[in-house]
């Protein structure tokens, strides 16, 4: 029967749809855009995007030219800018601010292909390492109050170059999501005296039933209340808030596991579209944060209609415990030890 799950975490019930539970094989990828004929994030076309920022190069090698295997430039249509000021004003009944920020993406590969789950561990850490890099650099601009790291794959989430890539996006202010869960965090611990994440992947891990895999730093599993198809948490055991804080063996371990992760996805549900975002506690502000930072995989198998715009709340109609038992059964390649670049 139809059931709501409400998310430990945040205000959030999802409407957890049993009777029509759709199965792995009852989606279907939409159809991807044409191949663009010149991709400017390919080796070579370096001259096609803004000057780099920060490059992972070969020694020797010079800014914007080949040579590099994972590259930061600013976004050629960036959604805010670094050399604005940061102005608020009333502007009537409304509130207006100047378009501050910063809007990077980082290049994964030189190779065009469309996936991070096509690289190598190694490759993968390289890219960690690199979204460990901007966030340190960029909260030296005390304007920013939050770094929003993620990836969009495929069109139908937002990507619009094929090229693996993933973005970073620098704000003058804390988004509501995080606030909310900020907020949640605080509550959980005045009630329970714990964090609500780490009682989570313990609680997750000794259940069992929507675990995907575990690593010995990370935990994957499907949230309880997931919003979407086939949606996975990556969470680290080890409490910290900052994901500037990872240390290596950390970053050698989720590298590990989000190949798999991502292999698993792929396997399951023909490849799907995903956006995958990066939580972390905010930047720049006056008291010590409680949070956990943590990743989260979400799938682009159904579409918000309606209900979700209209309530903010979501219907899924894959249980999740059906979902980490097909995420589970994927066979994917055994750990091998990869040699860093």
């Amino acid at each position: 029967m139809p059931e709501w799950r409400k998310d430990p975490v945040v205000d959030r019930w999802v409407a957890v749809s049993t009777e029509r539970a759709k199965r792995p094989t009852d989606y279907r990828p939409p159809l991807e855009r044409k191949k663009q004929e010149r991709c400017p994030l390919c080796v070579g076309h370096e001259g096609d995007t803004p000057p780099e920022v920060m490059a992972f190069r070969h020694p020797g090698s010079l800014p914007d030219r080949p040579g590099w295997w994972v590259r930061v430039v600013p976004n050629k249509f960036p959604a805010c800018r670094v050399e604005e000021e940061d102005i608020v004003r009333p502007h009537g009944p409304y509130q207006w601010r100047c378009g501050v920020g910063a809007h990077e993406v980082i290049v994964e590969t030189p190779e065009h292909v469309p996936n991070l789950v096509n690289q190598s561990e190694a490759q993968i850490a390289e890219v960690i390492w690199a979204w460990r890099a901007r966030l340190l650099d960029l909260r030296r601009d005390t304007r920013f109050k939050y770094i929003q790291i993620f990836k969009n794959k495929g069109s139908v989430a937002g990507a619009s170059l094929e090229h693996a890539h993933s973005q970073l996006i620098a704000l003058p202010l804390v988004p509501a999501e995080i606030r909310a869960e900020l907020a949640g965090v605080k509550a959980y611990r005045e009630e329970k005296g714990s964090c609500v994440f780490c009682d989570l992947w313990r609680y997750e891990l000794e259940a069992g039933e929507r675990v995907v895999e575990e690593s010995r730093c990370f935990l994957c599993f499907v949230p309880y209340a997931a919003r979407f198809p086939f949606e996975m948490w990556l969470v680290p055991k080890r409490h910290e808030p900052d994901f500037g804080a990872i240390e290596e063996g950390e970053v050698r371990d989720l590298a590990w596991l989000l190949k798999r992760t991502l292999r698993r996805l792929a396997q399951t549900v023909f490849d799907p579209p995903f956006n995958l975002v990066l939580h972390t506690a905010p930047v720049n502000v006056s008291e010590p944060v409680d949070y956990h930072w943590h990743i989260e995989i979400l799938p682009r198998l159904t579409i918000m209609a309606g209900f979700e715009l209209g309530t903010g709340y979501y219907i899924n109609p894959t249980p999740p415990e059906m979902a980490a038992a097909a995420l589970r059964e994927q066979e994917v390649e055994e750990r091998m030890v990869s040699h860093f670049v």
